[in-house]
């Protein structure tokens, strides 16, 4: 039986992910230009394109034939790693209006963010909000 996944999954996934991201933004902006408000406005500015991007990788990846696994949280843990890290790298030059405090910003984020996103996509896994029709199975019996 197919599992159908519902819009307001990919849209709170949205919402979770760019809380989380947004912090880790506003964050290593911080330390990286050494102003809290270059920082914030780093990390703000990626919300809305963050979210956008998000939900349409999120549309893209359910088309994948790519089951449920380790393997597939791992693959868009790196696609969406990619994807981010290009916005980011753009935003944070134009606000700071200096290219390598956006590369800076981005190489500590392939790494913070790609932890991070890992560990976001195992909780959603482990959540059921917005699916339908999902059989899990827990030490040999089904729940």
């Amino acid at each position: 039986m197919k599992i159908r996944i519902s819009h307001k999954r990919h849209f709170a996934k949205t919402i979770t992910w760019r809380m989380l991201g947004t912090l880790d933004t506003i964050v290593l902006s911080w330390f990286i230009t050494g102003n809290p408000f270059t920082g914030v406005k780093i990390g703000l500015s990626e919300v809305i394109t963050k979210m956008i991007l998000y939900f349409f990788h999120e549309r893209a990846w359910l088309r994948i034939g790519i089951p449920e696994s380790r393997k597939r949280h791992i693959l868009k843990t790196f696609s969406w790693r990619f994807v981010g890290t290009v916005d980011t790298i753009l935003l944070s030059w134009l606000i700071s209006g200096n290219p390598f405090v956006g590369l800076k910003i981005g190489a500590l984020e392939l790494v913070t963010k790609m932890v991070l996103y890992y560990l976001h996509e195992r909780a959603w896994y482990r959540l059921d909000y917005g699916l339908y029709n999902r059989i899990r199975r827990w030490k040999n019996r089904i729940i």
